[in-house]
Order: structure tokens, then sequence, then C-alpha cells
């Protein structure tokens, strides 16, 4: 007599999903499970850039991978763009072959200096972790400007670091937190005497309880980014906490940041399109001294440019930000 297949066994109370943004992460009650900007990809030089990459360790917590162009004048000095990665603060890393993909390019065609900023991620580490450590990045960077003896110096960044040409920026998450590092330097200062000359903002993440017409290009991707945030900054009060919402009361105000330029890039076809628009026309209403520019990538969507590294609206955006860093 056949018997019954066993019951399979009672799913463990670990096992309980209790949050998921699909396909790229999972957390369940006892772990992570990341299925997007996971993979690993050495530091190296690049055969087709002669872009070479090296890792450095500023602190138990934080690392950078710096890029440097090839050279011809040993002595050159050149812009430096301290660059933050998106990924919703809980995916991506600067040893992703995306990114390192698009610094081998990026830093050939600007001829700058990239430190590509690796901040912990939620929800291991909550929101505010990620610019607690972007902070201490920054203030790495800028440490090369004291003497030669205070501290570890990198020789790239010590050697080739025009200080005078001092960027910040990212894509997505990576442009929040870039905005809240040049916010900080605006109420702290920076050390040395140093200075931010120009905000790069690439498909800015923020959000708002305001609603704004590409929220409806995508109703179902703009409420999983609302999702996102709560759950990985869970002391949050929302989407009109200033950490968000750049906008609300609380916020530091858009006129006192501290740099004569910012670029912001959008995509036509991306949910966050008015959000950064909105970036770009508040900051030129707010009385800031500075200039803005913004450039729109015609039907494209979030950061289409890291997925679709060769087509040609990547590759205007990347000349846009090249001459932007470059000038």
């Amino acid at each position: 007599m056949a018997t019954a297949p066993a019951a399979p066994p009672p799913a463990s109370a670990d096992d309980e999903i209790i949050y998921e943004s699909m396909p790229c992460i999972r957390v369940y009650k006892d772990r992570v499970e990341r299925y997007f900007g996971t993979e690993f990809v050495a530091a190296s030089t690049n055969d087709s850039t002669g872009v070479a990459s090296r890792d450095v360790v500023i602190s138990p917590n934080v690392s950078a991978r710096l890029y440097l162009p090839r050279l011809d004048d040993g002595n050159a000095k050149l812009p430096i763009f301290v660059y933050y990665h998106g990924g919703g603060f809980c995916i991506g890393s600067a040893f992703n072959p995306i990114f390192h993909d698009y610094f081998n390019c990026l830093v050939a065609l600007a001829d700058i200096l990239v430190v590509s900023v690796e901040y912990r991620l939620a929800p291991e580490h909550p929101v505010p972790a990620a610019y607690a450590d972007s902070w201490e990045a920054l203030a790495w960077v800028i440490s090369h400007l004291g003497p030669a003896g205070d501290g570890a110096r990198d020789p790239w960044i010590a050697g080739h670091a025009d200080f005078s040409r001092l960027f910040l920026g990212g894509e997505s998450a990576g442009s929040n937190i870039a905005h809240h590092m040049a916010m900080r330097a605006a109420a702290e200062g920076l050390a040395h005497g140093a200075r931010i000359r120009g905000l790069v903002m690439i498909h800015p993440y923020f959000l708002g309880t305001d609603k704004v017409p590409s929220d409806d290009l995508s109703p179902e991707v703009r409420e999983s980014l609302g999702s996102l945030w709560r759950f990985m900054c869970p002391t949050t009060t929302g989407e009109d906490d200033p950490l968000i919402n750049p906008f609300v009361d609380g916020a530091p105000p858009l006129a006192s940041l501290p740099c004569g330029r910012v670029l912001v890039c959008i995509g036509e076809g991306d949910v966050l399109r008015d959000r950064g628009r909105a970036y770009y026309d508040r900051l030129r209403a707010s009385g800031w001294p500075g200039k803005a520019e913004i450039w729109q990538a015609p039907g494209k969507g979030h950061t289409f440019h890291l997925l679709d590294p060769c087509c040609d609206e990547a590759i205007a955006q990347d000349k846009v930000i090249s001459y932007f860093l470059s000038h």
C-alpha cells in the first residue's frame, strides 16, 4: 500500500520575508539576500583606456576605489571627483563591475581623479549610516591638504589632486548623499580651507508627498521607492523627511549650497524625473548665487547609463558630465 508523501516541514520563523524590492533585494528575519550589485571586480589598469585603479581602506567602515587616468605629465594636477554610488542605500558597491567599467570610461574621457566611496549598506546599517560613512570619506580626501606628516596620505591624491577643482556627485541615492555632504560642508565647513567647486546630481533620489507628473510614469515603481526609503531609514518621518525631501521645512536652505556650479541629469522616462527638475528649478529660484545646468536624456529611465553604457544617450550624458568636471 502506497504511503502518502510526507508533509513539508513547517517554515522556519527565520524564513519570514519582512521586506523585498525585487529583483534587487529580499530581507528575511535573520538575513539579507541581494540579487543585484553583489559582484566584485578587482582594481586594475584598463587595457583600452589606460585608466589605473586601486583600493584604499579609510577606516573599519569605509573604503574607496581610486581611478587615475593615463598621465603624460607625471606632475599633472587633475580635478578630483568624490563619487557616491546609488542603489537605494541598500545595494551596489564601488567594487562592482558596473561602476568599475563606468569609471574606466569616464575618467579617460574627463581626465579626472575619482574617489569612488564604499559606504555601509542598509538595512544591516540603516540610514543615516551611509551619510556618516560618506562624510568620513570626504574628510579623508580633504585631509590631504594638511601637513605631509599629518596621517596616512594616498600618493595619487597627494600627487595629482587639484583641490581648487573638488567636485562631489553620485547617481540616484548617491546624488542624495552628495547633496547632504555639500549641505553638511555648508553648515560645518571643511578642513584646511577646502571648498567644493561643483555638484553632479545624476537622477537624484528625492521624494515628497506632493504629487509630480512623473509619478504617473509608473505608480508601482513610485510606490516601491517610497516603501524602500521607509524601510532603509526606519527613523524617518516619511517622504517629507528632510533627508529625502530637500524642499520641506527643516531641510537646509538650497541657497546655502556651498559651491558655484551644479549639474542635474535626468531621464525623460524616470519616475524621479520631476523631482530632479524641481531641484534645479528651486535651486535657481532660491537666491543661490551659482550656476545650475540641467540635461535630460530623451526617452530614458532611471540610471539607464549604467545598464546600457554604450547607447547614444549614455555617451551624450558622459560628455556633458565630462565637460562640467573639466571646466
